[in-house]
């Protein structure tokens, strides 16, 4: 999957000289700004802006993967520490992310979820990270360095590819000092989760990543980014990518259309069931499932304009309203729900 750069100018330039993003309780509101030249950096308030956009994606995953972790088959160790790597942000703007982010060396940690396993053992927004389980990790990058993902998802990849259970060993740069840290952390699912800028209220998830568009952070609460992350995490855990491509089914031009249309509307409805098991057995209220689709669905699905591969709003929120009177009814969590058992199933 290509995944576009966080500030690349493309995104620099519909982002950043035209709109500032504040926070506003548990929402980021739009407001106007001054019109700046088409190739301006970002103001320092971006950048901020982008940081607090992902911790909110960071606690809901967290939350999400770790109280689901029966139903998962794929594991990894779960700390609650989104990082970003310097060499993701566009030349123009590394000077400035530098700075709001306190690189000292490629791999920061962006933020840190509140009591969460990272937080616990006294990780900080800010820190820099030079090792991860004795394994080294890049400096800073030399002048001109291509923007690319690449050190981030190398990180990454330590870090899940760790036993989940066992301390994870991390030499993080603070302040000028090397410091040791070891982080006990929690088993989860095994996701990652980005925020896609230039994406509008696109969400997707491609069996490894779950990918979220940055609209979602303008005018939606938390409750509300859960369901459609739930959503998304759920494709994951029911490996549809992958059964999707075995199936050999068109998901371009032709998605609509016979076995396809078929094929796929069947995955996202598995979704959105097994979406409201996820978001109960993480404490989240079931109903705001239904609610999302009644309130909010013609907005993120095109409404009269969706894709036949999706049910309508209303039709997702009346299926879903009656799964969440059922998990209403049931006490004990995690709960696993018979959708789970169709996870090695061949579409066909």
């Amino acid at each position: 999957m290509s995944i576009p750069s966080r500030l690349s100018k493309r995104f620099a330039l519909r982002l950043a000289p035209f709109l500032i993003l504040t926070m506003a309780g548990p929402v980021l509101t739009v407001a106007p700004a001054k019109a700046a030249a088409a190739d301006a950096a970002p103001p320092p308030a971006f950048f901020e802006t982008l940081r607090a956009a992902d911790l909110r994606l960071a606690t809901i995953a967290y939350r999400l993967t770790t109280s689901n972790a029966a139903l998962c088959d794929r594991l990894q160790p779960q700390i609650g520490m989104p990082i970003h790597a310097l060499t993701q942000y566009a030349a123009d703007s590394r000077a400035d992310a530098a700075a709001a982010f306190g690189f000292a060396a490629t791999i920061g940690v962006e933020a840190v979820v509140a009591g969460a396993p990272a937080d616990r053992a006294g990780v900080r927004a800010n820190d820099s990270i030079a090792a991860i389980n004795g394994v080294a990790q890049p400096g800073l990058p030399v002048s001109g360095a291509p923007e690319v993902a690449s050190a981030r998802d190398t990180a990454e990849a330590v870090i899940a590819d760790a036993p989940p259970a066992r301390p994870l060993r991390l030499t993080v740069l603070r302040g000028g000092r090397t410091l040791p840290i070891v982080v006990t952390p929690v088993t989860g699912c095994r996701s990652r989760f980005e925020i896609l800028l230039g994406s509008g209220l696109d969400a997707s998830a491609d069996g490894s990543v779950v990918q979220i568009g940055e609209r979602f952070f303008e005018g939606y609460t938390d409750a509300e980014i859960a369901v459609v992350v739930s959503h998304e995490l759920a494709h994951n855990i029911l490996r549809h990518r992958a059964r999707l491509d075995a199936a050999k089914i068109n998901r371009g031009l032709l998605a609509e259309l016979g076995r396809n249309g078929r094929l796929i509307r069947e995955t996202e409805d598995q979704a959105d069931l097994l979406g409201i098991y996820l978001l109960a057995n993480a404490g989240y209220d079931p109903m705001s499932a239904p609610k999302f689709w009644r309130t909010k669905g013609g907005a993120v699905d095109g409404g009269l304009f969706r894709s036949r591969t999706h049910a309508s709003s209303k039709a997702r929120a009346d299926t879903l309203e009656a799964a969440a009177r059922e998990i209403a009814a049931t006490s004990a969590r995690p709960i696993i729900p018979p959708v789970l058992a169709t996870r090695d199933t061949p579409l066909r």
